[in-house]
């Protein structure tokens, strides 16, 4: 009796909780309809599994990238699902949506007049969304990110967006929007990328607030007054304008996602409670033992390799701790990566006083790599002694990580020192700094500037570098007090720069990414030979302090042109951003313009947009020769060359070649340079190749001292100024 008494209750109870999960998983009808309008203006994709123009149910039959709470739509994910078509008209009827995510699709059209009312989170980068953006965002008051990245939208920012008074990340880089941004001052934001658009205007002061700040790639004025007196109290997180954020990291993915879809749940009884709590206390404790068993195996192993033992104490200044987490290094057999540190409030600097703690940390990374440092140490007051106290007539110039300055030795050597003005690092980071140092000196070729030494004591950091009387590659072709390089030049520039960055990518181990290759950065020698600066570097400028911070932003804006389609994003080998970053180089060798000059008409700004759909045109590919060498080369000799950009600056960076294969293809191609000269081929005769040096009847040089006409003394150092 008691068995069928208890079975009957059993039924009565799974039929109960049946009725009910079906009759809280029926979806708001206004919520369907919404859904099924979507569906419609997706042009019916069969990836939207489950998705119907008519009748069903989104909850109860768990339609594709559809969340939900009970009989609401919550979340609504259809991230690169290859979608086309445009929004339609009835989101605002998702009244529930908390967050929506069309990323990397192929949607089109303008942002609908209406959106998901109490939306926390937005995302539809990545698409072909158009036109100008009406006010549309008016009483989104929840909304806390949104990405319109990566779209084509135009026009001045409406004055709705305002309204957004809970809104934290917005993302509208890579687009065509114009004129101010004076509406976004007032929001409480802490991730801005407005990055590669056409905005104009005074910066808001209110943006020296913001820790995430990317903006490179705008028409801002820039006048005697620049809005860039960012008080020097305020430590931004990262305030890096060439190195955007990526909408992998942003909006939606970095929400929590709701899993719930519907409320199906049977009443469990107390044995089943207890076997789960139980059994989860075991998996728990097991899982305790073996991470315990793991760290003091790692710890071990630590000490062992330091020359340690358990007995040896080692104390870590109490001013090395901060409230962020330190920098790691991390190393792998494919690239040596260094991930940023969150550069928070800083306590007072740790001050080394004593030589024994400077050899002590040279000591840790000569045991950590197996190799000795081969940069010579340096202290702080040799130093200020051959700068003159690093004073105004030593200064060379200033550059993204800091200042150069001329140090002379009382044994008659000429130096080049780098101050990098770094805010206050944590122990763990100083060892970074030693890490780079120890990494960069070893680079030795014949194309790379050598790190000669360095300091690092009383809280400054210093490289030093050979002096050599150089010129930036960027002035050599920019400048109007230089005289055009011949077109053989031009070419042993570009191949001894290929064979630099052939180098760093497959010689070096692990190998290594410039992440900062530009003009300014090759230098010219007194025989013009390039030679690459900066190596290695670039890691070093999330630690750099704020007033570097904003130069370095200011820097930024005329180095958008280089920048990869892929750059910023997580998991990126840098060294395909090396690879498009040459290929502008060779387009700013061939053109002789800038790779973004705003000075020029909008639509030739970007040096790479261009003359992107200019290179397989044979016209147009004569026509945007550098005036200074056209007619100096065949046209065979130009289509190859022209060929060797177009792969370089593939927006797909896998479809970019090896550095291996490109220094052959500009080998070959100066062969066939030679072979013309030689034998006379038809079409216009190249300028003198790139052999050993330049003849002394061409129009770009004088002596074998000076070689640039208009410029008698080369006063430039080994290391760049911007």
């Amino acid at each position: 009796m008691r068995k069928q008494s208890a079975s009957m209750w059993s039924t009565v109870i799974v039929f109960s909780a049946i009725m009910a999960s079906q009759t809280l998983a029926f979806t708001n009808p206004s919520e369907v309809t919404a859904l099924q309008d979507l569906y419609w203006n997706l042009n019916l994709p069969s990836e939207l599994r489950g998705w119907r123009t008519e009748g069903g149910d989104p909850c109860d039959e768990s339609w594709a990238g559809v969340s939900c709470y009970e009989s609401s739509i919550i979340y609504l994910k259809l991230r690169g699902l290859n979608l086309t078509g445009f929004l339609g008209h009835q989101l605002s009827s998702l009244c529930n949506l908390k967050q929506m995510d069309i990323s990397f699709n192929k949607i089109w059209g303008p942002i609908p007049d209406e959106l998901p009312p109490n939306a926390t989170h937005m995302n539809l980068s990545h698409n072909f969304l158009s036109g100008p953006v009406g006010n549309v965002f008016t009483g989104l008051s929840n909304l806390r990110e949104m990405d319109l990245s990566f779209n084509n939208f135009t026009g001045d920012l409406p004055s709705s967006f305002g309204s957004l008074k809970n809104l934290t990340g917005l993302y509208l880089q890579n687009n065509k929007f114009t004129g101010s941004v004076t509406y976004l001052s007032g929001l409480p934001l802490l991730d801005l990328n407005i990055g590669n658009n056409y905005f104009s205007g005074i910066i808001p002061d209110h943006f020296s607030t913001i820790p995430n700040l990317w903006m490179g790639g705008n028409n801002f004025h820039s006048g005697d007054s620049p809005p860039w007196h960012f008080p020097l109290e305020t430590v931004p997180i990262e305030q890096n304008i060439s190195r955007p954020p990526t909408t992998e990291s942003s909006a939606i993915e970095s929400y929590p996602i709701v899993e719930t879809f519907i409320t199906k749940k049977k009443s469990m009884g107390p044995g089943g409670i207890a076997f789960i709590v139980g059994g989860g206390t075991l998996v728990a404790s097991c899982i305790v033992i073996y991470m315990s068993i793991r760290i003091n195996q790692y710890r071990a192993r630590r000490l062992q390799r330091s020359g340690l033992n358990n007995n040896t104490t080692h104390s870590l200044p109490v001013t090395a701790v901060r409230d962020s987490s330190p920098a790691e290094v991390e190393e792998s057999p494919q690239m040596l990566t260094f991930r940023s540190p969150i550069l928070g409030p800083r306590r007072m600097p740790p001050i080394y006083n004593s030589r024994t703690q400077k050899t002590s940390k040279r000591k840790s990374v000569t045991r950590k790599h197996g190799f000795p440092m081969r940069a010579k140490l340096f202290t702080i007051a040799d130093l200020q002694s051959a700068t003159n106290s690093f004073s105004e007539t030593n200064l060379l110039g200033e550059g993204s990580l800091g200042s150069v300055y001329k140090a002379e030795f009382p044994d008659g050597q000429v130096m080049a020192v780098k101050n990098i003005n770094m805010v206050t690092l944590t122990f763990k980071e100083e060892e970074q700094f030693l890490d780079v140092v120890w990494t960069v000196s070893r680079l030795k070729h014949p194309n790379i500037v050598p790190l000669i030494g360095y300091c690092a004591e009383h809280g400054q950091h210093l490289l030093i570098y050979n002096y050599i009387r150089s010129v930036p590659l960027d002035e050599a072709l920019h400048y109007s007090g230089y005289k055009s390089l011949s077109w053989g030049l031009r070419l042993q520039i570009a191949i001894g720069v290929a064979q630099a960055l052939d180098y760093l990518h497959s010689t070096v181990s692990p190998p290594l990414a410039h992440s900062n290759l530009k003009s300014a950065n090759i230098l010219l020698d007194e025989e013009l030979m390039p030679h690459v600066c900066d190596c290695g570097l670039a890691i070093l400028r999330p630690l750099t302090s704020n007033r570097v911070k904003i130069k370095a932003s200011e820097i930024a804006i005329g180095d958008t042109g280089y920048v990869a389609p892929e750059h910023g994003q997580p998991g990126v080998d840098s060294r395909k951003s090396d690879i498009y970053a040459f290929g502008v180089l060779l387009l700013e060798l061939l053109t002789g313009r800038k790779p973004f000059d705003n000075s020029r008409q909008r639509e030739e700004q970007c040096l790479v947009k261009w003359a992107s759909s200019r290179l397989h045109d044979s016209e147009s590919l004569e026509q945007m020769v550098d005036p200074g060498i056209k007619r100096t080369f065949s046209f065979r000799i130009l289509s190859r060359f022209a060929d060797v950009v177009s792969l370089c600056i593939q927006p797909v960076k896998e479809f970019r070649p090896p550095m291996s294969e490109v220094v052959e293809s500009l080998k070959c191609l100066i062969e066939k340079v030679n072979m013309e000269q030689s034998s006379g081929a038809d079409g216009p005769r190249p300028g003198p190749g790139p052999g050993p040096g330049p003849e002394m009847d061409e129009k770009s040089f004088l002596s074998t001292n000076t070689r640039f006409l208009l410029s008698p003394d080369l006063t430039n150092s080994s290391v760049d100024e911007g």
